[in-house]
């Protein structure tokens, strides 16, 4: 190696800091004419769990399938900037070879198949692999979801909070690098809520799965999380580590069920014009 390629190339250290997903500022838009992302740019460390937060409407789903390449699907499509995996460019793939290269989206509201069976279900998150589904995949999702291990049914006839189990175990099954997830606690009793987030957590310390998450609970979100994004309107206007955004007073007020303070609705509607991020 000459003198100059040995000043070009990243040292370890730098490689290690490259984040694992990098998403450029990019716009999205659908049907050719809807705007919904305007420039958003994020990073997602390797083996961090980090929380997209943002109301409804805010474009999270559409981020999460943005860097999963399942827009198409909706007439959607990025029109400017780029999607970067591992440092490479993974907007203009397609959504099976982005899964092929380490990145399973788990879909809000589920998506499992409800007239397969759990064991079907799980056998089909493995379907991009090479090489079909082993017994060892299969026990290791059992051991962290032993209720599913007990269902020989149908899909469909799981509880809500199992069937969320058994959309995160079909993530497992790709052995994935990075799992986007959408909405892990829609539709869930506070307890299960609990058992979802513990799991999530037990994942990406057991198995160091990065997670990218997006979530309305924003408390349980951040309490999960290492690092946060805040969406609105299509773009990032504020990010942190959890613990700063958590203590930030707007994030508080309109993400986390207020700081204590009462406020009224004149101060509710002045929100655009007194927060610190425009």
């Amino acid at each position: 190696m000459s003198a100059v390629q040995a000043l070009a190339a990243p040292t370890p250290a730098a490689a290690a800091a490259e984040p694992l997903l990098s998403v450029n500022n990019i716009e999205v838009v659908y049907s050719d004419v809807i705007l919904v992302l305007r420039g958003l740019s994020l990073a997602v460390p390797r083996g961090k769990i980090v929380a997209l937060l943002g109301a409804n409407g805010a474009g999270k789903s559409t981020t999460l399938k943005a860097i999963s390449g399942l827009l198409k699907t909706e007439d959607g499509a990025i029109t400017r900037g780029s999607v970067s995996f591992e440092g490479e460019p993974i907007h203009a793939l397609d959504a099976g070879r982005i899964v092929r290269k380490g990145i399973f989206q788990v879909m809000e509201g589920r998506r499992i198949v409800a007239d397969m069976s759990v064991l079907e279900n799980l056998r089909l998150g493995a379907f991009t692999r090479r090489g079909r589904a082993g017994a060892a995949d299969l026990e290791r999702v059992f051991d962290y979801f032993p209720r599913l291990r007990e269902r020989t049914g149908l899909a469909g006839y799981l509880s809500g909070g199992e069937q969320q189990m058994l959309a995160i175990g079909r993530a497992l099954m790709a052995r994935p690098k990075l799992i986007l997830m959408d909405e892990p606690s829609m539709g869930l009793s506070p307890l299960l809520v609990k058992e979802v987030f513990g799991i999530i957590r037990q994942l990406n310390r057991d198995l160091g799965i990065t997670i990218l998450l997006v979530e309305q609970n924003a408390r349980m979100a951040l309490q999960a999380a290492s690092h946060g994004f805040v969406m609105e309107n299509g773009k990032i206007v504020l990010d942190g580590s959890a613990a700063e955004l958590a203590a930030n007073e707007d994030v508080k007020e309109f993400y986390l069920g207020g700081s204590g303070e009462r406020r009224s609705f004149k101060n509710l509607k002045s929100y655009k014009r007194r927060k610190r991020w425009i």
